[in-house]
């Protein structure tokens, strides 16, 4: 017969970071980016070097050239 696979050890999941995109102020939440004016005020927009883009339906803003 054949021998079973040895059981693989799990590996420890890491956070999501959706901590990083609120920011407290006393007993209240503040969002850090930019809500979506497409999709509403429940999709954020995520912020890139150049531009900042929708997740969801591609929407783009794009900063001016510094020169």
């Amino acid at each position: 017969m054949a021998k079973k696979p040895a059981a693989k050890k799990e590996k420890p999941k890491a956070s999501k970071g959706v901590w990083k995109t609120y920011e407290t102020k006393g007993d209240s939440l503040t969002r850090k980016n930019k809500s979506c004016p497409k999709c509403g005020q429940g999709y954020f927009m995520a912020a890139h070097k150049d531009r900042v883009t929708c997740g969801k339906c591609g929407y783009s803003e794009f900063g001016s050239k510094k020169e």
